[in-house]
């Protein structure tokens, strides 16, 4: 019997834990549903959409690196996503063939931190792709800033931070850090085959939060580092399960088991 499913693409792929989490709540909700990992390349993204557009059985997909600027050319944008957050994350499937795109990454990112109260509070953001948009999207709505933006590229980050109308500044990625209050690394260093994210954290505020979104591993080089400085951090799995639940009720009409989270944390660990 075939069922209704749903994707996550991107370029690598091996290493996302999606399918186990969506499928952990499909389990649990007894859903007849699947959900995959796909290996799309940046130059098979337009193939990938047109090959789904057709068939009803797919609901949508996350959308991870690299791909979550340049899929905005691609799909329908009723949110106007491109001209808010700047990058799309999750793509829904209508009836109709239609591929509408959004962002749950905002919401998810902020979910673990919704206590803290960040008005008024220097942070620093490592990156400026994809994902960097969407929590600068949400640091902005929190109230934070200024912004320390780290970069590879000057220019981009000049501009990022200019689209959030946030003020602060760009610096190179070994830059001394700040005495801010919230670091955030958006890159892929520190994931399993990159090099490290390892910044001299000693600049930091004290208590300051150490946030990587980094999930493979899930123990990254930065989070270790700031585990021996008495810091707080929280891991990726955190905003990836946030940002999943809210995709999860768009591709199958139901919200994620409750009171589950800490036995999804050991499949996840295991």
């Amino acid at each position: 019997m075939s069922l209704p499913y749903a994707e996550v693409i991107g370029d690598p792929i091996a290493h996302s834990k999606s399918p186990l989490i969506h499928g952990f709540w499909l389990e649990k909700l007894g859903l007849e549903a699947d959900y995959r990992a796909v290996h799309v390349k940046p130059e098979g993204l337009a193939d990938y959409l047109a090959s789904r557009r057709g068939d009803p059985l797919w609901r949508g997909c996350n959308v991870t690196l690299p791909h979550k600027i340049a899929v905005m050319d691609l799909v329908d944008d009723p949110g106007a996503v491109r001209g808010t957050i700047g990058a799309m994350n999750t793509l829904l499937h209508a009836a109709d063939g239609a591929i509408t795109g959004t962002n749950t990454d905002a919401a998810g990112f902020l979910a673990p931190i919704m206590d803290v109260d960040l008005t008024g509070q220097p942070v620093v953001v490592a990156g400026s792709g994809g994902a960097a948009h969407a929590i600068l999207f949400a640091l902005k709505q929190a109230g934070a800033g200024p912004v320390t933006l780290l970069a590879r590229n000057a220019l981009k980050g000049a501009m990022l931070l200019a689209r959030f109308g946030m003020k602060g500044e760009v610096k190179p990625l070994d830059a001394p850090l700040p005495p801010a209050a919230l670091l955030v690394n958006t890159t892929s260093l520190g994931m399993k085959g990159q090099p490290a994210f390892a910044p001299d954290l000693s600049g930091l505020a004290d208590g300051a939060i150490v946030y990587d979104i980094v999930y493979a591993p899930l123990e990254t080089p930065l989070l270790q580092a700031a585990e021996a400085e008495g810091l707080e951090t929280v891991d990726g799995l955190s905003m990836l399960i946030g940002q999943a639940a809210f995709a999860f009720e768009l591709f199958f009409g139901a919200p994620p088991p409750e009171d589950c989270d800490e036995e999804l944390r050991e499949r996840l660990m295991a």
